[in-house]
């Protein structure tokens, strides 16, 4: 019997909201819808994994074949992100964000009607390519509604939401779930989307000046200090791997990205199966990593920043780097040794806390070192490395169903990750990534 408790990203969402409700500029009501957007994309996102267990009781899936449907997402997701966002630069963010929401959203709505596996892994490759055009498009709001000295701060909000989705995400999934089955979750999920969609339509236009009632003072701000270009989504591929400083980078994400989708696709089934925790336990602790993966965003940004402008561009960004993947390395490791099951659920946490420092360390070193052309840089790191998420999410499958044991996995997470932490002392953000 489900029993109502209070959520502990509540807080999280009132100090995010009241920071939103302190700006009265029209860019921050900008911000605070690509915030919800945000909260969206991963509330829909790890829905799935919250209610993986009844799907694969009722649809007979075993835990290999279930990595497959985890991993169709994160190729699509890797297939289609360059493509929506060379869209976005040519109709518009407007226009692009409505239809990539709408497809998502009915692709969340459509995994409720899963009658198979094959099924779910067409649903979810589908639901993927709609969910791979938001960041890209979110990113170009940011370029276009933003001067240069608030894009980082902006980003750092976009970024904590999604966490602040996983937050969210159990208490409104596990009790409809619970209430009226899991197919109905997806239904009442998808809505989310179409209600943001919407709004998002009836009052966002693409430029300032497009947009009634916006101030002049603020207007020709935003126009002269901003970054806004078209940015070019086409990846020379040859010229990036010509370059070690790149092949660093990229293959540190490509790790990062193993340990991030353990926590987006597979943590719910890990605590529910593995650690055999009931539903009210599950609430928690799969609420707990994304509260200190929030955390972690807004620690690493800072922190990189300030060891930037005191120890120079190499030492700030590195040593966040290798600080924050390392000790993820070792707490998963522990968590995977650990014998009490709540003692391993909230290592996991800490350790998502510590890999989340990295991760807009990872987007700031792709603008330091591709400099003009930083969304081809930051393109392919995150193209390689959603190819981390795809094996993952097959491998982890694969393994459980081989040994019967859910910690085997993690001590490959942790030592990826190592090899990203040591991949850092390689990665050197004065050394500029050269594409022509």
């Amino acid at each position: 019997m489900w029993q109502r408790q209070e959520c502990p990203g509540k807080r999280l969402c009132y100090i995010a909201l009241g920071h939103l409700a302190c700006f009265m500029s029209f860019r921050s009501r900008v911000l605070s819808l690509l915030v919800l957007l945000s909260t969206i994309t991963y509330i829909d996102r790890t829905c799935i994994s919250l209610v993986a267990a009844d799907i694969k009781k009722e649809l007979h899936i075993a835990n290999d074949a279930w990595g497959w449907v985890l991993s169709a997402f994160a190729l699509s997701y890797a297939l289609f992100e360059l493509p929506t966002g060379a869209l976005g630069d040519r109709l518009g963010p407007r226009r692009v964000l409505v239809r990539v929401v709408g497809w998502w959203s009915a692709f969340t709505a459509l995994t409720g009607t899963a009658t198979s596996w094959l099924y779910l892994v067409i649903v979810r490759f589908l639901f993927g390519a709609g969910e791979a055009g938001a960041y890209p498009n979110a990113s170009i709001v940011v370029s276009r509604w933003f001067p240069k000295q608030e894009t980082g701060r902006a980003q750092a909000y976009i970024w904590a939401a999604g966490r602040v989705g996983g937050v969210l995400a159990p208490w409104l999934v596990l009790p409809i779930a619970a209430s009226y089955g899991w197919r109905v979750s997806f239904y009442a999920m998808g809505l989310l989307g179409v209600i943001w969609l919407v709004v998002w339509y009836a009052w966002f236009r693409d430029f300032p000046s497009e947009k009634a009632g916006v101030p002049d003072e603020e207007r020709t701000y935003i126009e002269a200090n901003r970054r806004f270009k078209h940015n070019s989504h086409h990846i020379p591929w040859k010229a990036v791997l010509r370059s070690r400083n790149m092949w660093a980078i990229m293959l540190m994400f490509h790790f990062f990205m193993y340990g991030a989708y353990f926590f987006t696709g597979w943590l719910p089934t890990y605590l529910k199966e593995g650690r055999h925790f009931n539903q009210s336990q599950m609430q928690l602790f799969a609420t707990l990593p994304f509260v200190l993966g929030a955390i972690g965003c807004f620690v690493g940004g800072y922190a990189s920043d300030w060891l930037s402008r005191r120890y120079g561009l190499r030492m700030g960004r590195r040593s966040v780097g290798i600080v924050g993947m390392g000790l993820s390395s070792v707490i998963i490791l522990s968590a995977a040794l650990a014998t009490d099951n709540q003692t391993a659920a909230v290592l996991l946490a800490v350790g998502m806390g510590f890999k989340d420092l990295t991760l807009p360390v990872a987007f700031a070193v792709c603008n330091d070192v591709g400099r003009s052309r930083a969304g081809v840089v930051s393109g392919a790191m995150n193209m390689v490395g959603q190819l981390g998420a795809v094996f993952l999410g097959v491998v982890f499958g694969y393994i459980v169903e081989a040994t019967g044991d859910f910690n085997k996995p993690l001590f490959l997470i942790a030592a990826l990750l190592l090899g990203g932490c040591l991949l850092w002392f390689r990665i050197d953000p004065l050394e500029e990534v050269v594409l022509e």
